[in-house]
């Protein structure tokens, strides 16, 4: 992995609860918070210091910045919600550019197993435990947040084992 040891445990105890907390505000609510999106941008913003050198840490406010656009043109496509958007780009600074392929890899897991487990549990007993969650409601929509939350962590997680 590109990501380091290093960067990795600094950054879970801060950006783990707030990828699951993504998870279930986007269960709840259909919504990525914007107070969490401005936390992970405003934790990377010192974080990324700490752990980075300064020319990675300035290429991984580009990725930010770049993943931040091509959302927006996402979202005023309706492939995805704004709050989808958000979280990928502020998402986009803790990962390492030659992990690329690694991270994809883990989302579209993610992606397919956050969408089945959703269904089933939509359509089952599972949905009286909390029953007035809005993602139960939608028919098209799909609360991304519970695959990019849990992606981000495990990405970390993996990092914090195996990064270089």
């Amino acid at each position: 992995m590109a990501l380091t040891q290093f960067e990795a445990w600094v950054c879970l105890p801060f950006l783990v609860p707030l990828c699951f907390y993504t998870a279930y505000t986007d269960l709840r609510e259909m919504k990525i918070k914007n107070q969490t999106v401005l936390a992970m941008g405003g934790l990377f913003l010192v974080l990324g210091l700490i752990t980075l050198p300064f020319d990675v840490y300035l290429w991984r406010l580009a990725q930010l910045a770049i993943v931040l656009v091509v959302g927006i043109v996402l979202n005023a496509a309706g492939v995805m919600g704004a709050g989808d958007a958000k979280f990928a780009a502020a998402a986009a600074p803790y990962v390492a550019l030659g992990d690329l392929r690694l991270i994809i890899v883990l989302f579209v897991a993610f992606l397919i197993t956050a969408f089945i487990a959703h269904r089933i549990a939509k359509h089952s007993p599972l949905r009286r435990m909390a029953p007035d969650w809005e993602s139960w409601n939608r028919k098209k929509d799909f609360p991304m947040g519970l695959a990019l939350g849990p992606c981000l962590a495990t990405y970390l997680g993996l990092g914090a084992i195996m990064g270089s």
